[in-house]
């Protein structure tokens, strides 16, 4: 597996990166651990060298989980460790956003002893908070840096406005969004703006929730929360699964299935550090890394684009 450099630090990261949304069970229902757990194992096998989680996950449910896999099988040291905060988590269950000092270090202290780890090389600010002043969040992340407890900082979900007034408080080593055929929105401003000022990119969703992975027909229905999204039911449903079927002889020319065809089109931009992938077990991880082997052809590139803008209108 090809490592790069995450933008201007001194992380060298695998194009594939092992995304742990899927141990939410609010958004997708409880999954069994141990073929989670074995995907962890295996991902680490093939190369894979870059995880990425979140405190929200679950509520702490998936770096509880990730840590204890770490734990059990000495891994902690083979993988690049992502992890965020963002939403501060109540007794009853409510969450509201928080990146106050005080709590951004008390969630740092509270996502490091979940993952069983002294140190997370990525800490990430999981969305922007428009009540707390960015020299405030500065502060705290500048000191649990120099305490060693964090190596660099990112950013998710942020816009480029965003990213510029952060920008002026700390260094911006990574910003996280979604990006895929079905979501190309921070073509136009995000990924120039980290082009230009060397800030590695790792895209979320590059499969859009698993609707680009080429394994649905128009019988599949949906039972979590992809049923409330447009993509996900009716005509536009249909249109996009005929687009992928037109894409499989595409795919298959270049030794590609149609969700490594959608993974590598997002590796073929020049902005795009990584792409992370949602896994549940081992055939999953196995089935995609292939996707991170080479770029896709500019005509290739796109000529997939066209298929898919025309079949998500």
């Amino acid at each position: 597996m090809q490592t790069v450099q995450l933008g201007a630090t001194d992380l060298n990261v695998s194009r594939i990166a092992f995304g742990c949304w899927q141990l939410s069970p609010a958004f997708w229902g409880d999954i069994p651990l141990s073929p989670w757990e074995e995907a962890v194992r295996a991902a680490a096998d093939l190369g894979v060298n870059f995880i990425d989680t979140a405190d929200a996950y679950g509520n702490g449910y998936a770096e509880t989980a990730l840590g204890e896999v770490f734990q059990r099988h000495r891994l902690r040291d083979r993988f690049v460790l992502a992890t965020k905060f963002y939403w501060r988590i109540e007794a009853n269950g409510e969450r509201f956003p928080d990146t106050t000092y005080a709590y951004i270090r008390r969630a740092c202290e509270a996502s490091l002893k979940r993952l069983r780890t002294d140190r997370i090389d990525l800490y990430q600010i999981h969305a922007f908070d428009p009540l707390t002043r960015p020299d405030e969040v500065a502060c705290a992340l500048t000191e649990l840096r120099r305490e060693g407890k964090i190596r660099w900082v990112g950013v998710s979900n942020l816009n480029a406005e965003q990213m510029r007034m952060y920008g002026r408080h700390f260094d911006i080593a990574c910003l996280q969004p979604p990006y895929s055929l079905l979501n190309r929105k921070i073509e136009a401003d995000e990924l120039p703006y980290c082009l230009s000022r060397r800030i590695g990119v790792i895209a979320y969703s590059p499969l859009f929730r698993g609707l680009l992975a080429g394994r649905y027909d128009r019988s599949t229905t949906f039972s979590d929360r992809r049923a409330e999204l447009p993509e996900f039911t009716g005509e536009r449903f249909g249109r996009i699964l005929d687009a992928l079927d037109r894409l499989r002889p595409l795919a298959a020319g270049h030794g590609l299935t149609v969700a490594q065809l959608a993974i590598r089109w997002v590796l073929t931009h020049p902005a795009l550090t990584a792409a992370i992938v949602g896994v549940k077990q081992r055939e999953h991880i196995e089935g995609i890394v292939a996707a991170a082997d080479a770029p896709l052809p500019h005509d290739d590139w796109h000529r997939v684009a066209r298929e898919l803008d025309a079949a998500a209108r």
